[in-house]
């Protein structure tokens, strides 16, 4: 009789085998496949659960709820859990979130509460009026600061936040472009100037010594300047001409009206001289983005302050353009009042 090996099919004498002696072990077949296709479904239907609940427990109407995606909702857990980190239910609650629909109606802007970070931990519902976006059509761009403002402004914002954090409690201001809605941005042809006026605090109840501090601002919009074909008054502005140093070369007569000065007060005088100091840095990155161009284009406009004879500050939009071949800088300042 031959007998065959269960393993590879091969005739064996007797008592033998292909296998090693002294395993007894036979190799067993391969196992069947099992699809975790089922499994992979179970997962995401809990996870779906999970984020359906989450999503009801946010102070929202249903209205609001059904349009959040599954990111949004994600967005503003986080947002909570950030606000609730930093203002633990059983210490004094912070003046934004406590505040109600009437007195959010009241201020002159939203209020923004951020972490060292950047990291959004709070804004105030009525950011929709100023901007054009809810506070979760905002996050869908990002969860921090930096994805609020335009590109261009997002290391000059962290420069600002570098410095408050430097020195707590310091009132610390500057004005950034922030993205607005598509309706918003069509209505006015870009996006809104907004001034920041803010500073870092620590928490005050013993139970927060392990929360971080916070920068707490008011976010005030910039009155926006005629954009397009839009009409404007020529006594909103006034133009003047500067050497490679913005020196004053010449001035508008007009600029005795915004800011008080005879023309013959300002003549040789620095442009800089003027400038309210937390916004040298910014008008210097125009000032060298237009000296050291070529064409004629103007390097980006900008809003800033200037000091009046009377002491106060002005703020104005301003664009800088230098003429090919010539060695001065015209710039065109609109105050916005």
């Amino acid at each position: 009789m031959t007998i065959f090996c269960s393993h590879c099919h091969r005739p064996l004498p007797v008592e033998s085998s292909c296998l090693p002696r002294g395993t007894g072990q036979v190799p067993s077949a391969s196992k069947p496949f099992r699809s975790t296709k089922g499994a992979s479904k179970a997962r995401r239907d809990q996870i779906n659960a999970e984020l359906q609940a989450l999503r009801s427990l946010l102070p929202m109407s249903c209205r609001e709820k059904e349009r959040l995606s599954y990111l949004n909702t994600m967005a503003l857990v986080c947002l909570r859990l950030r606000a609730a980190r930093l203002f633990p239910t059983d210490s004094a609650p912070p003046a934004g979130p406590a505040l109600g629909t009437d007195l959010l109606s009241l201020l002159p802007g939203f209020l923004l509460v951020l972490l060292a970070n950047g990291k959004l931990a709070y804004v105030s519902e009525n950011v929709s009026e100023v901007l054009g976006l809810s506070t979760a059509e905002l996050l869908s761009h990002g969860d921090t600061v930096f994805d609020m403002v335009e590109g261009t402004a997002r290391e000059f914002v962290q420069e600002k936040l570098l410095l408050a954090q430097e020195q707590p409690g310091a009132e610390v201001t500057f004005v950034s472009k922030m993205r607005t809605s598509k309706a918003f941005r069509l209505r006015h042809g870009g996006n809104r100037a907004v001034a920041v006026r803010g500073h870092f605090v620590a928490p005050h109840a013993p139970a927060c010594a392990a929360a971080p501090a916070a920068f707490m601002a008011l976010c005030t919009p910039v009155a926006q300047p005629p954009q397009g074909g839009d009409t404007a008054s020529p006594d909103d502005l006034f133009h003047s001409r500067h050497g490679l140093d913005m020196a004053f070369a010449d001035v508008t007569e007009s600029v005795v009206y915004h800011l008080g000065y005879r023309r013959e007060e300002l003549i040789g005088r620095s442009w800089y001289s003027l400038l309210h100091p937390e916004d040298v840095q910014l008008a210097a990155a125009q000032h060298r983005a237009v000296a050291s161009g070529t064409g004629a284009s103007p390097a980006g406009a900008v809003v800033l302050r200037l000091l009046r004879s009377d002491r106060t500050w002005l703020w104005l939009h301003t664009a800088l353009r230098r003429q090919p071949g010539s060695s001065s800088i015209s710039c065109t300042s609109r105050s916005l009042r």
